[in-house]
C-alpha cells in the first residue's frame, strides 16, 4: 500500500495531537495496560500515523482495544496523547466506505455502541440492558453467564433501570457533529 502522506495531518487535525512530536521513546508502550494484546503498541501506531499508514492502522485491532486509561498521555515527554490520536483512528474506520468491515474487533466495537446506547437512552449506564444488548447484537448469549449471575445475586447488576433528570442534556450531546 502506497503511504498516505496527509494522513499525518488529518489525524493531527482531528485529535488536536501534534503527532510529529513523536520520536519513539516508547514511554507511552512501556505503561500501557493493553499493549500485551495489541497488534500494534501507541508508540507502533504514532509512528504509522507519521508514515501514512492509514489503511493498516484502521484495520488493526489495536485501535479496538485501547481502553482509554490516559497512561500514554501521562508519561510522554511531550504530552502526545495516544489515546486521542485513537479515538480519531476509530472514527476515521467508521466512516470508511463499509465501516463493518474496517472494525477488527467487532466484539470490543459492539461493547463500545450498547455503552453508548445506554448513556444516550438512561443518561448513565445501566449495566443489565448494556450486556442485553451486547449479548444480543454479538449473537454470544452464554459466555460468562455464571458470573453475570453472581454479580446479580450480588447486587451489582439491577434489573430496572433509572433515567437521570437531565437526559435531554446528554441526548443532546450526541447530536453536536450531526450538522457537519
Amino acid at each position: 500500500m502506497e503511504p498516505d502522506l496527509t494522513f499525518i495531518e488529518q489525524v493531527s487535525n482531528l485529535s488536536h495531537q501534534n503527532v510529529r512530536r513523536c520520536y519513539y521513546c516508547l514511554r507511552c508502550s512501556a505503561g500501557c495496560p493493553s499493549a500485551y494484546a495489541m497488534d500494534y503498541s501507541p508508540a507502533q501506531i504514532l509512528r504509522m500515523v507519521q508514515l501514512g499508514q492509514k489503511q493498516a492502522l484502521l484495520h488493526s485491532s489495536a485501535i479496538w482495544l485501547c481502553i482509554g486509561c490516559e497512561t500514554c498521555g501521562t508519561r510522554c515527554p511531550n504530552e502526545i496523547h495516544a489515546g486521542a490520536v485513537i479515538d480519531t483512528l476509530r472514527h476515521l474506520a467508521l466512516a470508511e466506505p463499509q465501516p463493518r468491515r474496517a472494525v477488527a474487533e467487532p466484539s470490543v466495537f459492539l461493547l463500545h455502541q450498547a455503552f453508548l446506547d445506554s448513556i444516550r437512552t438512561w443518561g448513565r449506564l445501566h449495566e443489565l440492558s448494556m450486556i442485553l444488548q451486547h449479548k444480543l447484537s454479538s449473537r454470544d448469549l452464554l459466555s460468562n453467564l455464571d458470573m453475570g449471575l453472581v454479580m446479580f445475586l450480588k447486587g451489582k447488576i439491577h434489573p430496572l433501570p433509572k433515567r437521570i433528570h437531565g437526559i435531554r442534556q446528554v441526548k443532546s450531546l450526541f447530536h453536536l457533529g450531526d450538522d457537519s
